[in-house]
């Protein structure tokens, strides 16, 4: 019977001598395209199914219904479980989510954003960071526990590996699927972020979309009709007034700074020779830990309406896309953010800190159940280095391999048995 130390070092022995293939399943994960939107994201799910059968594992794939797939702005969604039981079983069950769903490339790169080009040791491709790394920095830990406990290593409990496809719009047929249908109920989770923090609180996010009606009317005579585009001239500067108040009110989480906004669509308008009789514009409101959801759309809708009031023949409809709740810990979380930061800390060689970030993520939904959660997974030092929804995505391979043998160590710790 091996003692903790002896299985730290089976551990990181099996990873370290594993590593090839590590980067050559990343590779195979960022070949597939997974862009959300459109999320069409079941040939993915099978791929990453397969990858993990290659292994020697048992998958479940969960189908979300069509109907409701598309409700949450999906074509298709599977999402994938893995378990894995150790000793009797008794002891916690682990989940470990990641997300296969990635914003589409854009424009810019140096290489093929589907492509997983190794160079100067990183890995390049849309999702290399977001977080398809995690699929491996978890499948990886998963075996490498397993290989630990053959070599004698007395472990008891469950890991579940959570593999999601709908992040990148809320999360709901995603995690809120698997925890609404009953699927999992774990005591622990572990979610996709990077290794030099651990994080165990985010923004949340309000999405409205504005639709100003007007009237058509020919160009010709454009007194006859009221223009939804020149409404927006007035609207848009009361909303961006309205943004640069919120620099005043920072928040108390460290990693965050204060609520932000932004309006990132807009369209508009029939034809050049046509008074506009509508225009559509979505705007994206960030909210803070210590922010109550409902006040923040409550007073986004009070800003549109104000600056619509006086406007002849314009209407103001105001629709709710998405609300995403800010992640904060669940109780009891205390112990697992420091066993996290702990184990992290002695395989990154630096302090690993509980920090905020202001992005939103999966992990609320599991919080939000009551379940201790934190992120931690495979990155550089931000999000900015690692290019995250920029052109050039890349995560470097050494703090992938760190933050597997890290992600293992927690596992080996939550797992071993208390005497």
């Amino acid at each position: 019977m091996t003692n903790i130390s002896t299985a730290r070092t089976l551990i990181r022995d099996f990873i370290d001598s594993h590593f090839d293939e590590q980067i050559a399943m990343l590779q195979a994960l960022v070949r597939c395209a997974s862009d959300n939107p459109p999320g069409d994201c079941a040939r993915h799910a099978e791929v990453a199914a397969r990858l993990y059968e290659a292994q020697g594992f048992a998958v479940e794939r969960h189908p979300v219904p069509a109907e409701e797939a598309a409700r949450h702005g999906m074509c298709s969604v599977v999402n994938v479980i893995v378990r894995q039981r150790f000793g009797t079983g008794s002891g916690p069950v682990v989940a470990l989510n990641a997300h296969g769903d990635v914003v589409p490339p854009g424009a810019g790169w140096s290489t093929d954003p589907y492509g997983g080009e190794v160079r100067n040791g990183w890995l390049y491709g849309r999702g290399a960071a977001v977080s398809k790394s995690d699929f491996t920095t978890y499948g990886q830990a998963l075996r490498a526990l397993l290989a630990a406990q053959q070599a004698g290593t007395p472990l008891d409990g469950s890991v579940e590996l959570h593999l999601t496809y709908d992040e990148e719009t809320g999360g709901m047929t995603g995690p809120g699927w698997l925890l609404s249908q009953g699927l999992s109920r774990p005591d622990y989770v572990l979610s996709a972020a990077f290794s030099h923090h651990v994080v165990v609180a985010h923004n949340g996010c309000l999405h409205l979309e504005v639709t100003l009606h007007g009237l058509s009317a020919h160009a010709a005579r454009p007194d006859t009709g009221h223009d939804a585009i020149e409404a927006a001239a007035t609207l848009l500067p009361a909303l961006y007034r309205y943004r640069d108040t919120l620099t005043q009110r920072p928040s108390k989480t460290p990693g965050i700074r204060h609520p932000t906004m932004v309006v990132g669509l807009i369209e508009g308008g029939i034809n050049t020779n046509v008074v506009a009789d509508k225009l559509t514009l979505r705007i994206d409101r960030r909210i803070v830990p210590e922010e109550v959801p409902e006040q923040v759309e409550a007073e986004l809708r009070e800003v549109v309406a104000h600056a619509c009031a006086g406007l002849n023949g314009i209407r103001a409809e105001v629709k709710q896309i998405l609300l995403a709740r800010p992640f904060a810990p669940a109780a009891g979380s205390d112990a697992f953010v420091a066993l996290v930061c702990e184990e992290a800390s002695a395989v990154m060689g630096k302090p690993v800190t509980p920090i905020g970030v202001p992005l939103y993520t999966d992990a609320r939904l599991y919080s939000e159940a009551g379940i201790p959660t934190v992120m931690y997974g495979a990155g550089p030092e931000s999000l900015i280095e690692a290019n995250g929804h920029r052109a050039d995505e890349r995560v470097p391979l050494d703090e992938l391999r760190k933050a597997t043998v890290a992600v293992a160590n927690v596992l080996l710790r939550l797992l071993t048995p208390k005497n």
